[in-house]
């Protein structure tokens, strides 16, 4: 038998809440190989603090969820899938927390005491305090864990998707521990591989999240779309030893207000509803703030609250700022901006289906519609719950109609060697996030983006030199990835001839009255 070959009916790669919600339903129907390119729990699902926004309270209704969601995506979300999705919320909300989460509940009613963010009309967020996204991922996990129809791959990264006929068949897959290139072949391949922040400097996500899905989709002939739309979260730690942490927008959505280094407020000075604006407002508020004043951070109070409110609410949170030395129920917190959230992706249908055959794609991998131009606090978590479930059900039918196919050619190195100046591998790592942060982050402009276009095409010609030249390295494929993803958010974003949601160009700083996507393809590219 070849050790180095692997099949089963679905091929998940990735293990967030939609890589995870897939595989468990998914192997009801068939075997599953599962693999992720750290833990099981190395993900930006676990980092999720703010929470779920479903409607579940007899005082909300799918219409003002609906009609949020589509006011923060600034006329680019599908208003089908937006409405689809909502209606969805209700029902995966109960399945989760049949897998074992338990949302925080008002004592007194009886109900799930529910947080009010940003963009939303009502309070609709579930939660657990302010570490949700740990509570499903580990409960998920463990179901994964006992569910003998999923074989779990840690310390595996996908290289490549194998295409035979216009059909994905796997993919080629680096065994971290070994160093050796395995083939895993399915009848269906999901991609649920997150989002794609670490192309930029400062970022939320964690290291996992280096755009792997989008650049092996494009690369096997998919459609891209909306990737322009790279929302920046407000609110990142600002901490020299403490990267990406995230402060939730639920701190805002409980009264925390933003204030300059002088202590004066300034959010009332740019948007009506103040800090509870939309992400892309406040964002770009506090950008301008930074670089009106000079300074390197700005601050976050809500230290005027209760102090056992705070640490009760948000103990994680607190937790944490005291080890960087900060009492928030004393004094504020320092902030930055940073990527946090790709809106757009691999273009799916409402089942997680792409173009290419056998290739589905789901979370934040996925260019659905739902979130526009700009996502609304906490529809993450939903839409990889609703995509989940939805791709799964295609994705049994589907495999129940396929043959597998396992011809798969063993992985070539060619002449390749063992890199010998891994400095370099880290250069061009650190020089495409900060071409990207500088010219392609909160605020663009023409000359900008053609000086990112210029200098990231030079850089990814080195890296496809490095990487036909050496033996595969996982640094080298998330280099690889990141500079492919680099390119497709810099041709999408000099595309779209105006601002709207997360993408503002100076240049075209009004929106334009026509509401259209941004498509990428292998050998052509188009507003749609």
């Amino acid at each position: 038998m070849d050790n180095d070959l692997q099949s089963s009916d679905f091929l998940v790669i990735g293990s967030g809440i939609s890589g995870l919600l897939f595989s468990l339903k998914a192997s009801r129907h068939g075997t599953l190989n599962l693999i992720t390119k750290r833990s099981l729990t190395d993900s930006a699902t676990f980092l999720a603090q703010g929470g779920i926004a479903a409607v579940t309270s007899s005082e909300d209704l799918f219409e003002k969820h609906i009609e949020d969601t589509l006011r923060a995506g600034a006329g680019i979300c599908h208003r089908d899938v937006v409405e689809a999705f909502v209606k969805a919320g209700p029902a995966r909300i109960s399945e989760i927390v049949k897998l074992g989460v338990r949302f925080d509940k008002d004592s007194e009613k009886a109900e799930y005491e529910l947080a009010l963010e940003g963009g939303h009309s009502n309070r609709r967020i579930l939660h657990v305090k302010d570490h949700t996204g740990q509570d499903i991922e580990d409960a998920l996990a463990r179901r994964v864990r006992e569910d003998s129809r999923i074989t779990i791959f840690e310390q595996h990264m996908a290289v490549n998707l194998v295409v035979s006929n216009d059909r994905v068949i796997g993919a080629y897959v680096l065994d971290v521990k070994s160093g050796r290139i395995r083939r895993f072949a399915a009848k269906a391949t999901v991609l649920a591989t997150g989002g794609a922040g670490k192309v930029f400097l400062y970022t939320s996500n964690p290291d996992t999240a280096t755009g792997d899905g989008v650049a092996m989709a494009y690369r096997a002939g998919a459609t891209i779309t909306n990737m322009e739309f790279i929302q920046f979260h407000p609110t990142l730690l600002y901490h020299p030893k403490i990267r990406s942490f995230l402060i939730t927008e639920a701190l805002r959505g409980e009264g925390a207000v933003l204030l300059g280094l002088d202590g004066k407020r300034f959010m009332p000075r740019y948007h009506p509803d103040a800090e509870l604006a939309p992400r892309d407002v406040v964002t770009r508020a506090i950008d301008n703030e930074l670089k009106r004043t000079g300074a390197e951070f700005v601050l976050l109070d809500i230290s005027f609250k209760d102090a056992e409110f705070i640490k009760n609410r948000f103990p994680a949170i607190y937790e944490t700022c005291l080890k960087a030395g900060i009492d928030m129920t004393k004094e504020p917190i320092p902030v930055v901006p940073a990527a946090h959230y790709l809106c757009g992706g691999v273009r799916v249908d409402m089942k997680g289906r792409s173009d290419v055959d056998g290739l589905f794609a789901i979370g934040e991998t996925a260019g659905t519609g739902f979130h526009g131009a700009n996502r609304l606090a906490s529809n993450s978590l939903l839409e990889g719950a609703v995509l989940a479930h939805n791709a799964s059900l295609a994705a049994s039918e589907f495999v129940a109609k396929q043959s597998l196919d396992t011809d798969i050619p063993p992985w070539d190195p060619g002449q390749a060697a063992d890199p010998d100046e891994l400095v370099v591998i880290t250069h061009m790592w650190d020089e495409v996030r900060r071409v990207m942060q500088n010219y392609v982050g909160i605020v663009r402009s023409n000359k900008r983006l053609t000086r990112a276009r210029n200098r990231i095409e030079f850089i990814s010609k080195e890296i496809e030199q490095f990487y036909w030249d050496f033996r595969i390295t996982p640094d080298l494929i998330e280099l690889r990835n990141i500079a492919a993803v680099a390119e497709l958010i810099i041709r999408c974003a000099r595309m779209r001839r105006e601002s709207r949601g997360a993408h503002f160009n100076k240049d075209y700083p009004n929106q334009s009255n026509e509401a259209v996507d941004t498509i990428i393809k292998k050998g052509y590219a188009r507003i749609q």
